[in-house]
């Protein structure tokens, strides 16, 4: 159970907090703190799901742990960027996008369990792939928050946030697209 990779993704899960604890008092050396447990916790990601197919310790918990740790650690800091505010009173993330973004979610993971329960595999798209990245991408520009070395990062953050928007629909759609095309087959023509 408590194999390489499903150590690898607890640690994902135990980077969330130091994340939203080096948040919770927003500076310049704090958010680059924050961005490099968040990376570092990302990175994981791709880690342990390789390990786990290379080495076969592919299990039922990791199957559980693994979209569960990415969905705390995005939500988490999705959250908090919803939270923090300006001098001008003003989101480091729009509310509205991080509400249809954490409503995808959990979309698609009811609909991963009904076809679990169907016997029907939903595996991720590319198009899954792709909001990954886009909302890592996102995420960190954010979270940098002040000026670095002259430049600002919100305006590159807020147009990955706008993609990473964009694929959530995308992606969500195609999973459900996906699932009902998946299920008809498995009903067969009818009698």
């Amino acid at each position: 159970m408590l194999n390489l990779a499903n150590r690898i993704t607890l640690a994902r899960i135990a980077a969330t907090p130091g994340c939203i604890i080096l948040l919770n008092f927003p500076n310049k050396l704090s958010c680059l703190f924050a961005v490099l447990f968040f990376l570092a916790a990302a990175l994981t990601d791709f880690l342990d799901g390789y390990i786990a197919r290379t080495q076969n310790m592919v299990t039922s918990v990791g199957k559980f742990l693994d979209p569960l740790a990415d969905k705390l650690l995005v939500i988490s800091l999705l959250v908090m960027l919803v939270q923090l505010q300006t001098i001008h009173g003003e989101s480091w993330a729009p509310a509205w996008i991080v509400i249809i973004i954490i409503a995808r979610e959990l979309a698609v993971t009811g609909l991963r369990a009904v076809a679990v329960e169907q016997g029907l595999v939903m595996a991720a798209d590319r198009w899954g792939k792709f909001k990954t990245v886009a909302q890592i991408i996102a995420i960190s520009l954010l979270t940098l928050h002040y000026p670095w070395f002259g430049l600002d990062p919100k305006p590159l953050g807020k147009f990955f946030l706008y993609i990473a928007l964009a694929l959530t629909i995308i992606s969500g759609a195609n999973y459900f697209r996906s699932f009902f095309k998946a299920q008809r087959r498995s009903e067969g023509p009818p009698a």
